[in-house]
């Protein structure tokens, strides 16, 4: 017995779902009559259904059938104490422009919270679900009033947003974060839609004013981090940097948030602010290893923006560094630093040879020794001794295989390889690095091997590709300005050759090294114009929008190439960046 009434449950209930899916199905596709005729046959088997009730007001409203849908809410009333049903009474007046009528049922419901304030979450629910925001907000502060512990500020400020009231939303996020600190990388995502890279624009003014104002009166530290966020999103890494060292001197647990805000200045080619935040850490941190990390990054920095006349000094400062913490598998980094400084800017590849081959003398690991071995590598090919650079990269394809340093190592043997003009051996390497799963690998060879593709056929000599491969030797060896020269050679001898657009790349990036922003300008834009539908036609346009938004002031003219990106080049691996570029520069919020 007991059996049969369980299978005739199923069925019964296998019943009512199908029929629930069919009406359902009838009603989003706009088929309300149908619809209408499901919900009365779901409503009338089970008149205690409010689900089935509601869906059958609403299918009534979309037939403008109000009378009707009026008169089953109200005897649906007189049977059930469900509060969201005053509240689709009040619509339905709404509907009927009856707003005294409504009104008088959207305050009756907000009046049921007095015997009950847990009723808010299904009475703000279908205010929100009828685009009623003012009584959902006057729903949810009426509850947080009648119990302190619930907390609905995370809706009020969703609310806010949407009625675009920034300062309200703001502060009902931080007042719902100040006791969910777990939600904070949530309640910043959200601000994200609301804060630009412009730190005058008004919305970040309002932000700042509050934060400013709680700093003042409360000293939770979640606000100098919120402060700090907001700094780094208007690239204020300098006030971000202030934020930071105020939370660090209060709670002088870690130096994490400070290591990590000078890497994004550094990724961010903000040198001086960088080498402000690292010599912080390099002074205040306790440990060997955050303060050795900090030195590393900031002899980089200075390596790579000193003029010539600063080398000597920079030279003493590493020297000094070996000799306060000496020669260790500790200091091994900025050893490889000093050995790429001494053959790559003080020109003395043979001091830094004989450097690097002590430091192999180390007790170091397999990869610091991969990574000696990388640089010895680089510096042999500097000096143009490419078979003994492919010793040193086959020795760390064969003792790491499968790594990424294994992968980067085959990327350099045929790099090499076409430097030496051996192209056919360059290609059949860069095959297999085109599936690395570094990307970055992938995407180098990528670009490399279709640079050799495009050219090789030239001419039966390749005279053109050998030409180019030797200026990119050259601005391997920070020889520019012979670079340049020999690019000028292919762009006059192989004009017309599909060298070209290439040729035209490679220079613009050197005269940007060189900071000859209007020449760069020149062959950008030269590519643009000649080679349009090429495979450099994005690359071209990002650097040009880049140059203008960054280096020449032209803010409008960046608008407008990336503008064409988004348009035009949509599968451009620059897409994302164009995108949030141009609705930076045109006052978006940045999604």
């Amino acid at each position: 017995m007991r059996f049969l009434l369980l299978i005739c449950f199923l069925f019964s209930f296998n019943v009512f779902s199908q029929e629930d899916l069919v009406a359902s199905e009838y009603f989003k596709n706009g088929d309300f009559e149908k619809a209408l005729l499901s919900y009365q046959r779901l409503y009338n088997k089970t008149p205690n259904n409010n689900t089935y009730l509601l869906q059958l007001v609403k299918t009534h409203q979309q037939l403008e059938q109000l009378d009707e849908a009026q008169a089953l809410l109200l005897d649906q009333l007189t049977r059930v104490n469900y509060p969201p049903l005053l509240i689709e009474l009040g619509y339905n007046y709404q509907l009927k422009n009856n707003l005294v009528q409504a009104n008088k049922y959207y305050n009756n419901a907000i009046a049921t919270l007095d015997e009950n304030p847990n009723y808010v979450f299904i009475i703000g629910k279908t205010f929100e679900d009828r685009s009623l925001l003012e009584q959902a907000i006057t729903a949810y502060e009426k509850a947080m009033l009648l119990k302190p512990d619930l907390n609905f500020n995370i809706q009020l400020a969703r609310i806010y947003g949407e009625q675009g009231n920034v300062e309200k939303m703001f502060n009902s996020y931080l007042n719902f974060v100040e006791f969910n600190d777990t939600y904070l990388n949530t309640i910043k995502r959200a601000f994200n839609e609301f804060i630009t890279e412009n730190s005058d624009s008004e919305s970040n003014l309002i932000l700042k004013r509050i934060l400013l104002k709680k700093i003042q009166t409360d000293q939770n530290l979640l606000w100098n981090e919120m402060l700090s966020w907001l700094f780094v999103q208007q690239k204020d890494y300098n006030k971000a940097f202030a934020q930071e060292k105020a939370i660090f001197y209060r709670q002088p647990e870690s130096l994490n948030r400070i290591e990590e805000l000078a890497h994004i200045a550094l990724n961010d080619y903000e040198s001086e602010t960088a080498i402000s935040i690292f010599s912080y850490l390099a002074d205040t941190a306790q440990d060997i290893e955050t303060k050795l990390n900090a030195i590393y990054y900031l002899l980089e920095i200075k390596t790579k923006i000193a003029s010539e006349s600063e080398y000597d000094d920079l030279k003493k400062q590493y020297q000094e560094v070996f000799n306060t913490y000496g020669l260790f598998p500790q200091t091994f980094y900025i050893q490889k630093s000093y050995a790429h400084f001494l053959a790559f800017y003080k020109h003395n590849p043979n001091e830094a040879i004989s450097f690097l081959k002590q430091a192999l003398k180390l007790p170091l690991s397999s990869f610091q020794e991969a990574e000696a071995k990388m640089e010895l590598g680089d510096i042999l090919v500097l000096q143009e001794k490419f078979n003994e650079a492919l010793i040193y990269y086959t020795q760390i394809q064969r003792n790491l295989k499968n790594s990424t340093i294994s992968q980067e190592a085959r990327y350099k043997v045929a790099k090499t390889s076409y430097y030496k003009g051996d192209f056919k051996w360059a290609e059949s390497q860069l095959k297999i690095l085109k599936s690395s799963t570094s990307q970055l690998i992938a995407n180098d060879a990528l670009e490399l091997m279709l640079l050799i593709t495009d050219n090789k056929y030239e001419d039966s000599t390749q005279a053109g590709l050998k030409l180019y491969a030797k200026a990119d030797l050259m601005a391997f060896q920070n020889n520019n300005d012979e670079a340049i020269v020999l690019l000028d050679e292919i762009l006059t001898e192989h004009k017309g050759k599909t060298i070209e657009d290439q040729a035209l790349f490679k220079q613009a990036q050197l005269f940007e090294l060189k900071k000859e922003y209007h020449k760069a300008e020149a062959n950008y834009q030269s590519i643009i114009t000649n080679f349009g539908d090429d495979i450099l036609a994005d690359d071209a346009l990002f650097y040009l929008a880049e140059l203008y938004y960054k280096k020449l002031n032209q803010p409008e003219k960046a608008k407008e190439l990336f503008e064409k990106i988004v348009f035009e080049h949509q599968d451009s691996i620059y897409f994302v960046d164009a995108r949030n570029n141009f609705r930076a520069l045109r006052g978006d919020f940045i999604n």
